[in-house]
């Protein structure tokens, strides 16, 4: 369903379930599908799950605004309000955890857990050779100045993507119903200007981390890395976030370990939240 929250802004929410509350949050290039493997385990462990596009991610939120995650998160939060949703855990992949992040140093009194997938937020210096396996090239790409950007990669947004989650997955790669997915989600010239906006909201968004973290915050968090992805770098950069952090490393999974390494999340993601 489409949440509204104001000034012509819609926030898409998969709500599902009843219990504690478990808010999810995907990343770039893929869409609340990256759930799939995780969301019906934690329905049967009683959980009510909120499977939330932010906008920009995903292809179904709606609304005009920056793209910076402080105002991501806040965005979040109001549809949170609107559902009536006071209390959650919640997990971030990629992006979206920094937007987890953003929302629990907003609000910590409302996060009960927070659990960061395969994301070192701008903003928190890490041992870059932690993640030797994890591609950067887009990075420099989608914040080139801007023009420079759009004209290479109007029309090839497609090709982009596509290697973009080639490169990031483990050896096995994405499930092709999933990747297929994930490139119909991003692929097209329509999604360009959000794609760079993300990308290029970076100095914001590390200023923002950075006023987040001055203090640790309250709740408990497990870091969650592919050994092909960012691997000890999720670990080390949510310590500088929250005092009490939990681990686990999918050893043969790239950026995207709840849907490469399924049983190895869900067995770290239930007892961790069951002890938040």
């Amino acid at each position: 369903m489409l949440v509204p929250i104001g000034a012509g802004t819609s926030i898409s929410v998969t709500d599902t379930g009843t219990g504690p509350a478990v808010v999810l949050l995907h990343g770039w290039p893929v869409t609340a599908l990256h759930w799939r493997h995780v969301v019906p385990v934690l329905l049967r462990a009683g959980y009510r799950t909120l499977e939330v596009e932010a906008r920009g991610l995903g292809d179904l939120s709606a609304g005009r605004g920056d793209h910076a995650k402080a105002t991501l998160a806040r965005e979040v939060l109001a549809a949170l309000d609107a559902l009536g949703v006071r209390r959650f855990a919640v997990i971030g992949h990629d992006v979206g955890a920094t937007i987890a992040l953003l929302m629990a140093a907003e609000q910590p009194g409302r996060v009960a857990a927070i659990a960061v997938e395969e994301e070192v937020p701008p903003g928190i210096e890490v041992d870059a050779e932690e993640a030797e396996s994890y591609p950067s090239w887009h990075l420099p790409l989608f914040t080139a100045p801007e023009g420079v950007a759009e004209r290479l990669l109007a029309g090839r947004l497609d090709a982009t993507v596509d290697a973009y989650l080639g490169g990031s997955s483990g050896p096995a790669g994405l499930d092709f119903d999933a990747h297929v997915g994930y490139m119909s989600a991003y692929s097209t010239d329509a999604r360009l200007a959000s794609t760079l906006a993300l990308h290029r909201a970076a100095h914001d968004d590390a200023q923002a981390v950075r006023r987040a973290v001055r203090r640790r915050l309250p709740m408990p968090g497990l870091a969650i890395a592919g050994g092909f992805g960012r691997a000890g770098q999720v670990a080390e950069a949510l310590s500088h976030s929250v005092s009490r952090v939990h681990s686990v490393v999918a050893r043969h999974a790239g950026h995207y370990p709840a849907e490469e390494a399924p049983d190895a999340v869900n067995g770290a993601l239930i007892p961790f939240l069951r002890a938040a």
